[in-house]
């Protein structure tokens, strides 16, 4: 009987020695690690013209069709200040269809299909689009484009 006990206590210390440290059943699982998750620069607003990019305070985005390179913005010194590039920070990483570019000045500042993005200070609140420009070739920026 005595040879029993000591077994049944061998067992026991092991088994919740087991379950302590994770192995075994009952016990909760590890959680997994977190994910960086990529935050996104812009999203999709459904409109009365459309579907259109803004910005995460609701401002509309535009492209600008002398941005052709897809690498590069062609929007320095006073159009920067009409037309200001959607900023990125400096170790922004793609996602998506959004992709960080550098300015000649060094800064980044998103592009979306690998068109640079702005918001025109024409624009005082978010949803509205008086940026346009047909003649100075500035366009909403659409999900299609």
């Amino acid at each position: 009987m005595f040879r029993f006990v000591i077994a049944a206590a061998v067992i026991a210390l092991s088994t919740g020695h087991a379950l302590a440290n994770g192995h075994g059943g009952g016990g909760e699982a590890p959680a997994a690690p977190k994910a960086e998750a990529v935050p996104v620069p812009a999203r999709y607003v459904l409109t009365k013209q459309g579907p259109k990019l803004v910005d995460l305070n609701g401002m509309t985005l535009y492209f600008y069709e002398r941005d052709t390179s897809g690498k590069t913005s062609s929007c320095d010194g006073k159009c920067a200040e009409a037309w200001i590039p959607l900023a990125a920070p400096a170790n922004a990483q793609a996602t998506g269809d959004f992709t960080p570019i550098t300015r000649n000045d060094g800064s980044k500042m998103w592009a979306f299909r690998y068109r640079p993005l702005y918001t025109s200070v024409a624009d005082k609140a978010p949803g509205e689009a008086n940026g346009t420009a047909t003649t100075l070739q500035w366009r909403v920026a659409r999900p299609e484009d």
